[in-house]
């Protein structure tokens, strides 16, 4: 269990555009397609990650509770299956299912989109505005596998919540943590 921070992509850059397979409704869907009238949540996660596995149930609390709020939530898995099967497209719509997942859970088979991102582990969390604008990155909160800190996703509902009622957003923001994107071999 690689201990990898996010890379904490510049406050203010436009959210890449992308067009992915979604493993939830076996169709190509775009960030045009998907993003929230006020706000729209990227995170890169994985199927295999403890990290992920530690966050998944707050993860989809938390999107049950924004999404009515128009804030969409997408989910991106950027692991190279050839090397981690667990990762494969079929199991993630397994674990879309079995965790019952409200979003999108998307397949970045060239990995460009996670390049595009700056992303670097997963989860890695990225939020912005409703004109693609980035306003937060960086973690869900300060729980992690073993510490025994609650997980709260107090990170991001504080972003939210600021994006929401129109105030300003803490420019204080701590990095995601979790394993490293499994990149292919070049």
């Amino acid at each position: 269990m690689a201990n990898t921070p996010s890379n904490m992509l510049p406050i203010g850059t436009i959210a890449p555009n992308f067009k992915l397979f979604d493993t939830t409704s076996d169709q190509q869907k775009s960030l045009q397609d998907l993003k929230g009238a006020k706000g729209t949540v990227i995170m890169f996660i994985c199927n295999h990650c403890p990290f992920v596995k530690h966050l998944n149930t707050e993860i989809v609390k938390t999107a049950m509770e924004y999404q009515p709020k128009d804030i969409s939530f997408i989910a991106i898995s950027s692991n190279d299956v050839e090397n981690y099967p667990q990762d494969a497209p079929h199991l993630m719509k397994l674990i879309s299912i079995e965790q019952k997942y409200t979003f999108p859970y998307l397949y970045d088979e060239s990995q460009e989109v996670a390049k595009a991102y700056d992303a670097a582990c997963t989860p890695d969390f990225y939020l912005f505005d409703a004109n693609l604008r980035l306003v937060y990155r960086g973690q869900f909160d300060n729980s992690r596998p073993g510490n025994g800190i609650p997980v709260s996703g107090v990170d991001l509902k504080s972003a939210m919540d600021a994006l929401l009622s129109g105030n300003k957003i803490n420019i204080d923001q701590k990095p995601s943590m979790g394993c490293n994107i499994k990149w292919k071999k070049q």
